[in-house]
């Protein structure tokens, strides 16, 4: 669950708390580039599109996820799943330094990828590695990581912890440890035995 449902709920919430922060870096870089103020309709529009393009991505994530639990099988794919959340956590970290809020909107944009892939195959990975008489609990994991990934994200953002000017990049790219720890654990995981036995045919494997 933390590479899959957790990342989910973790998107979700961590955008509300640098809401001002990152308007404030939309009006200052504009300012810079053009050398004039952006209209209020014109950052409300910026940071409109930050938030939503999350779900675009996940859209695009979700349409995959079959494809790629098949093509690759459901551990390689929920590893794969890992890869734009790398890069989403590099450009939006990185995008104060540099001085760009489209980072931040291909950085959201990745996000939601990894997002839509992970939720819909942990949620198969999961139902079709348990045990038969466990199956409706551990279905129960990709809720129960959903909420602690949204439980996360407003921990995080709170001012007492990264929800302060000087912080809001590292609070968006949060998303790179849960990654990283799914990268270090998941090799060491079985593949699921549905996927080995109809999609690869390998019944001893399965078994």
């Amino acid at each position: 669950g933390i590479g899959g449902a957790f990342q989910y709920g973790l998107q979700v919430s961590i955008i509300n708390s640098p809401a001002e922060y990152i308007k404030s870096f939309i009006r200052e870089t504009w300012l810079k580039r053009y050398g004039s103020s952006p209209s209020e309709e014109m950052i409300t529009l910026m940071w409109s599109f930050i938030v939503s393009i999350y779900s675009i991505g996940g859209l695009l994530g979700s349409l995959s996820a079959g494809y790629m639990s098949v093509r690759f099988g459901r551990k390689k794919a929920m590893m794969f799943a890992n890869i734009p959340a790398l890069l989403s956590a590099a450009l939006m970290g990185l995008s104060r330094l540099c001085g760009s809020f489209e980072m931040i909107i291909a950085g959201r944009f990745l996000s939601g990828v990894c997002g839509g892939l992970a939720l819909n195959i942990h949620l198969m990975f999961a139902g079709e590695c348990a045990p038969r008489n466990l199956r409706g609990l551990i279905a129960m994991t990709a809720s129960t990581a959903t909420a602690v990934g949204k439980f996360v994200g407003f921990a995080l953002g709170l001012r007492e912890v990264l929800g302060v000017d000087a912080l809001w990049p590292i609070l968006m790219a949060a998303n790179m440890l849960p990654a990283l720890v799914q990268l270090l654990t998941l090799p060491f995981f079985p593949d699921s035995p549905r996927y080995l036995l109809i999609d690869k045919k390998d019944k001893e494997g399965c078994i």
